[in-house]
């Protein structure tokens, strides 16, 4: 059976390209990156080197990145390391919920948490953060791409805004990552947060921009690892391999690859949308260019995602980080959508890898299964 997958959001195989970067960082060079002699030197060149091609991806300065585990500790660090009792915390209600728990932690510790909600299109209006500003104000935390709809955030404004105020910026870009230009600089954050399984990199490591002068506490302590910003032994072949696939993703940034992307996720949408009682959730917002969120009425998105893979083809009813739980989409119940909706969308991202086959494949596939399974439990086709 031909497989397809389109949850790329979820995770992403290694390219070759990188696999063959990290595979000498397992067995010859295997040194600690803090030792003095040659395994150790061999191993910090190879460190040294990701972070200059993470500081070209961020367009920061190499003393800016700090490697970590990916993008939870990433998003733990910017609110554990930087919230206070008595601070304020401005946040969204469409986060990761990496966000979303560890604003939910501080404010048991007593800080103040302002969840702003989305406008029906999933995009934050950034005025609405400028309302929720307080003297104490602490950090802002909002990220680039959403993780289940692709919406891109206005980080931009939300940035000067902060910057006007006083406040700190942290950006969760995990599912931005590859998919739109970086450069911190325009984007007026103090923290950014990236993770490398989902641009092709392995699992288990990821990034973090720290802007210099920036009074984070670290969520790890030990060692004076990553200038004393995030404890323990450096996972070598890992930086190495999100080093590679970060140079790779600058590349299909520049040559057109990621267009190619969009032009197939568009040609997937207008397929699907074909099929009676379907609609996008985000449509009208910019949206990363993998990434569709699909409505499908009066079908339970989970029969559809078992359906679907049963056919060999890989779809997802919303994040990884919630696979199996029984209740909606938070993000799609914020954008308004009630639940019987929000039950009914799957998520379809694309890998830059994707081929026009591989659509028309999922084309050929996904009618059918939404037609059985409306089959099984006949209702009058409604409207959202």
């Amino acid at each position: 059976m031909r497989r397809v997958y389109m949850d790329a959001n979820a995770t992403t195989p290694l390219l070759p390209e990188v696999f063959e970067a990290m595979r000498p960082y397992w067995i010859e060079h295997f040194g600690n990156a803090s030792s003095i002699y040659l395994q150790g030197q061999q191993a910090r060149k190879a460190v040294d080197r990701a972070r200059e091609t993470l500081a070209a991806f961020f367009n920061c300065h190499e003393a800016e990145v700090v490697f970590n585990s990916g993008g939870t500790e990433g998003d733990n660090t910017a609110i554990f390391g930087l919230v206070r009792p008595g601070d304020h915390l401005i946040t969204t209600s469409i986060e990761h919920s990496a966000v979303l728990r560890a604003a939910e932690r501080v404010a048991e510790r007593g800080a103040e948490v302002t969840f702003i909600p989305p406008q029906p299109d999933g995009l934050i209006d950034p005025e609405t953060i400028r309302g929720a500003l307080k003297p104490n104000t602490r950090l802002i935390s909002v990220m680039l791409a959403n993780n289940e709809t692709g919406v891109l955030q206005p980080v931009e404004e939300i940035g000067q805004i902060a910057l006007e105020a006083g406040a700190c910026f942290h950006i969760d870009a995990v599912q931005g990552a590859g998919k739109v230009p970086f450069d911190v600089s325009r984007y007026s954050c103090h923290l950014l947060s990236i993770s490398a399984h989902k641009v092709h990199g392995p699992k288990g490591v990821g990034a973090m921009y720290v802007r210099r002068g920036t009074p984070v506490d670290p969520l790890m302590v030990g060692g004076s690892h990553e200038r004393r910003r995030r404890a323990g032994t450096e996972n070598v072949p890992g930086i190495v391999g999100l080093g590679k696939a970060a140079e790779l993703a600058m590349e299909s940034l520049a040559d057109g690859a990621i267009d190619r992307v969009a032009a197939l996720r568009d040609r997937l949408e207008a397929g699907i949308l074909a099929i009676p009682g379907t609609g996008i959730n985000g449509a009208g917002a910019p949206r990363a260019a993998n990434t569709t969120n699909i409505r499908f009425d009066q079908v339970e998105g989970e029969a559809l995602v078992i359906a679907l893979d049963l056919k060999g083809v890989a779809v997802s009813g919303g994040s990884a980080c919630h696979s199996g739980s029984t209740e909606p989409s938070h993000v799609l119940m914020a954008m308004g959508l009630d639940k019987s909706a929000a039950r009914a969308s799957l998520r379809f991202s694309l890998l830059k890898t994707a081929t026009e086959a591989d659509v028309e494949h999922v084309l050929r596939i996904v009618p059918e299964a939404v037609e059985h399974l409306r089959a099984l439990a006949p209702v009058a086709l409604g409207s959202f």
